[in-house]
């Protein structure tokens, strides 16, 4: 039977992942396609660059119109990264009526409606499995493994970076930037690492979750974020004498028709499923109505698990090419954006002060809590090196982000209150 021919832009770590997924599990695809697939044309920068697979020479080229407009080219797999050149690509694919699978997590994120409705009104599928979570098939669980159910939370570890730095900071007891460089050394982590580490990467793949499994056009400008740079040796080591887990977690969660979406450093439980997911790999925990509670782990990254992802993509578009239903998977998200006020979002927190070692500063600090209807869950108070001072720790029991940021605020005024040293949200705990 007539092969299907596929064109790829880019030809790093990806790339090369896929290019030997294609040749090495031909046999699996055809059995499952029932054709064969080849590759047409690959864009890359550099026409006389060693590559890490091998490559037939007359197959590359450095203009992506050779691929974009090529006629024999039934299907573009981007995985060449960047965000307003790649955008203009894509839309020309789509134009030029090509099937498009990418594991661009920036590009879904900025312009994945936009790009969506083009695939649509072009009778062409958009598919973007590889650009939340790797290897893992999250997006896929969520559209179509839990499309009957009500997603009410999606909570997890996206951002295999910093889940390294972090395990290592809290295992080994190892300083940041030594572990920063580690990860630079390993791979990773990039040279400029600041995507990672302030929590941008793992926003964009939140926005991604919250758009797909609330049905809502979330952006990633609705994405509260924080990054780890901020953690201290200290704040790990008072989470692991509270029984907690630091790790960075993204939050997106609904109650009735409002949702909030956050990505920060947060402490969990122990005996949480995500506190044992270490190093590299990424997990997904979600809150389906009626299914419960079910989590997705795997690598996040990396060269073949991120290709697997791809090529599965690819499978489902070309079933659709041989059914001739390209285009109709794509469903225009059900619910207007609506997002919650500080007074809506629900958590527990930690804080932990530096006061003067006083008697009744302790009761003072509780009675301010006490005002806003918060109680506590652990209290700690500890005397520290600073000569007059000791530090206390607390962890809230269930609190409105309005009412903790105000008590926040009311702490910095009081005149025993030396420092408020750092403060994180609780989660994976039962809410009382």
């Amino acid at each position: 039977m007539k092969a299907i021919s596929i064109g790829l832009l880019g030809l790093g770590t990806v790339g090369s992942g896929v290019v030997q997924i294609i040749e090495s599990h031909q046999d699996k695809l055809m059995h499952q396609i029932g054709c064969p697939i080849q590759i047409k044309k690959i864009l890359v920068n550099d026409l006389t660059k060693e590559r890490a697979v091998h490559i037939n020479r007359n197959m590359l080229t450095d203009n992506p119109e050779d691929v974009i407009y090529n006629p024999e080219v039934d299907v573009v797999i981007e995985v060449m990264g960047g965000i307003e050149e790649t955008r203009e690509y894509l839309l020309q694919a789509l134009k030029n009526k090509k099937q498009v699978i990418t594991a661009n997590k920036d590009l879904m994120a900025l312009y994945g409606p936009e790009l969506l409705a083009v695939a649509t009104e072009n009778g062409c599928d958009l598919f973007y499995e590889a650009s939340v979570a790797g290897g893992i098939p999250i997006l896929r669980g969520l559209v179509d493994g839990l499309s009957s159910d009500r997603i009410t939370k999606m909570m997890g570890i996206v951002n295999g970076t910093t889940n390294f730095i972090l395990t290592k900071m809290s295992k080994d007891g190892s300083a940041y930037e030594d572990v920063l460089k580690e990860a630079q050394e390993l791979g990773f982590a990039e040279s400029d690492p600041t995507a990672d580490v302030e929590g941008l990467d793992a926003a964009r793949k939140m926005a991604i979750l919250a758009t797909l499994g609330f049905s809502m056009n979330v952006g990633l400008e609705d994405v509260s974020v924080e990054g780890i740079t901020k953690i201290s040796e200290e704040d790990l080591a008072y989470s692991k004498k509270l029984g907690y887990t630091m790790k960075l977690i993204g939050v997106a969660s609904r109650s009735g028709d409002k949702v909030e979406v956050s990505v920060q450093p947060s402490l969990l439980p122990e005996t949480h499923p995500l506190a044992s997911v270490n190093n590299e790999y990424n997990a997904v925990y979600v809150y389906g109505e009626a299914v419960g509670e079910t989590m997705f782990y795997g690598p996040g990254a990396g060269s073949l698990p991120t290709a697997t992802a791809v090529v599965s993509d690819l499978v489902v578009a070309l079933k659709n090419m041989r059914l001739g239903v390209n285009g109709r998977s794509a469903i225009a998200p059900q619910y207007p954006k609506a997002l919650k006020g500080p007074e809506e979002i629900q958590a527990k927190f930690f804080i932990r002060l530096h006061v003067k070692d006083e008697v009744g500063v302790l009761a003072r600090i509780t009675n301010l809590f006490a005002e806003y209807g918060v109680g506590f869950d652990k209290i700690l108070q500890l005397p520290i090196d600073d000569k007059g001072a000791s530090e206390i720790v607390l962890v809230t029991h269930t609190a409105s982000m309005a009412a903790f940021e105000q008590i926040q605020q009311k702490l910095n005024d009081y005149e025993m209150v030396k420092e408020i040293k750092s403060t994180y949200r609780v989660e994976g705990e039962n809410m009382k």
